[in-house]
């Protein structure tokens, strides 16, 4: 009798994309105001769906290894092309101080303070808990973006919104020689090889060498057909925004196919692109395309990250996790971060806020799952629960603060979070 109505899955697939691509382009404007982020909202669409009886299927990391790899992959590589192109500010050693503070001191101090936690405190055994030090000490320059600078052109950038973008470009790349190093450590321990020498110059020398020159040249190229050719055949011309996708699979794949850190290539091809001229209107429309790429790949990922949490990812874990997760947010980032800052000329409200903002997500997603593809560790259940623990409490509570913050931040540096010039979080940024 309602034979009639029991469509066909793929029919119920178009009507549901159709649904989240809406939403992705409404949800930023109604939650403008709202002390609320869009992946919050995404994560409880995520838990509602998937605890549906009709809904059988589990999206657990757990039960598609791979799938939860290259998805991860892909979102991040975009955001980190969408990263670079954003940032006005030239490249250089001494504009980018605050970066390369967060880069090479917080980093390596989160790393380390979150290894000492789990191992030395918690009892993990040590190839689990150094693990958990690089896949949880990076930030993430997906569910950041409602502290990161506005889009290209759109004036100058606080100090800031430019450190949590700079540093959420660059450190995905950085934190690869730790995961490495867990998996070289791994290896070694099953075949008694040595395993210093191997690490630092493939993993860190060539690999880091390889993918910031890869980078570059993959930029300077793009640049050069995008901006500098005769006027008639020059991509610019086009206004096809859909060569930031171009540009970031390419830089992906080809630094991958010589074995080095695609993702270090991809923000380096941003930024090197971005470079090339600098005040042309269609760095906008390649950000753009980026972002609406973007926004819909993360509201897919954090729908099944839902749907993982409401079907049981969390299970192993014990209450001591819990303590350990709010330990890592509330006490490691900001300390580790406030360690980095030192020094630095800018207001304590301003380093504060850079400290607290270290906004954890796919990009752990993905380092996790990555090294579990190439090793074997055990309890990968329980490493599961954790990252998928501290990354559900960074989005509650880093989604919850960032528009007050943020929007008093700006009234404190004379900018009106309310004026029509302002993007709204979640959609390009609060602006810049």
């Amino acid at each position: 009798m309602m034979e009639w109505f029991r469509p066909e899955p793929y029919i119920l697939l178009l009507t549901g994309t159709g649904f989240l691509i809406a939403l992705v382009a409404w949800l930023p404007l109604a939650l403008k105001r709202l002390p609320l982020s869009l992946p919050i909202v995404c994560i409880g669409l995520g838990a509602a769906l998937f605890s549906l009886p009709q809904v059988t299927l589990v999206p657990s990391p757990l039960a598609y290894p791979e799938i939860a790899e290259r998805f991860t992959e892909f979102v991040v590589i975009i955001a980190l092309m969408g990263a670079g192109l954003k940032l006005d500010r030239v490249f250089g050693m001494r504009r980018w101080q605050v970066t390369w503070r967060l880069i090479l001191v917080t980093l390596p101090l989160g790393i380390a303070a979150i290894a000492v936690l789990f191992g030395g405190v918690m009892g993990l055994p040590w190839m689990a808990a150094l693990l958990l030090g690089a896949v949880l000490a990076p930030t993430d320059p997906v569910l950041a973006a409602d502290v990161q600078v506005g889009p290209p052109k759109t004036g100058e950038e606080d100090e800031v919104r430019f450190a949590l973008t700079s540093e959420a470009g660059m450190n995905d790349g950085a934190a690869f020689p730790f995961v490495n190093l867990v998996i070289v450590l791994a290896m070694a321990a099953s075949t008694g090889e040595p395993w210093a020498a191997k690490w630092l110059t493939y993993h860190v020398l060539w690999e880091i060498g390889a993918g910031v020159a890869g980078g570059w040249l993959v930029g300077r190229a793009f640049g050069w057909v995008t901006f500098r050719i005769p006027a008639e055949t020059k991509l610019a011309q086009t206004g096809d925004g859909l060569i930031a996708l171009a540009a970031t699979f390419v830089s992906y794949g080809l630094t991958e196919i010589i074995q080095s850190y695609g993702f270090l290539s991809v923000f380096v091809t941003a930024l090197t692109f971005r470079h090339a001229h600098r005040n042309h209107d269609f760095h906008r429309e390649m950000h753009d395309v980026a972002e609406q790429v973007e926004r819909l790949a993360m509201m897919v990922l954090l729908v099944l990250f839902g749907g993982a949490l409401a079907d049981g990812l969390l299970a192993p874990l014990a209450w001591t996790d819990l303590v350990a997760a709010l330990v890592i947010l509330l006490v490691i980032r900001p300390v580790t971060g406030l360690i980095g800052l030192a020094g630095l000329r800018a207001g304590w409200h301003e380093k504060l806020v850079i400290a607290f903002f270290g906004i954890r997500g796919v990009g752990s997603f993905y380092y996790l799952a990555y090294a579990l593809n190439h090793m074997t560790v055990q309890g990968a259940e329980r490493l599961w629960a954790i990252v998928g623990l501290v990354v559900a409490i960074s989005i509650l509570m880093h989604g919850l603060t960032v528009t007050p913050v943020m929007r008093r931040l700006d009234r404190r540096q004379g900018r009106d979070p309310d004026a029509d010039d302002i993007p709204p979080p979640g959609l390009q940024g609060p602006g810049g």
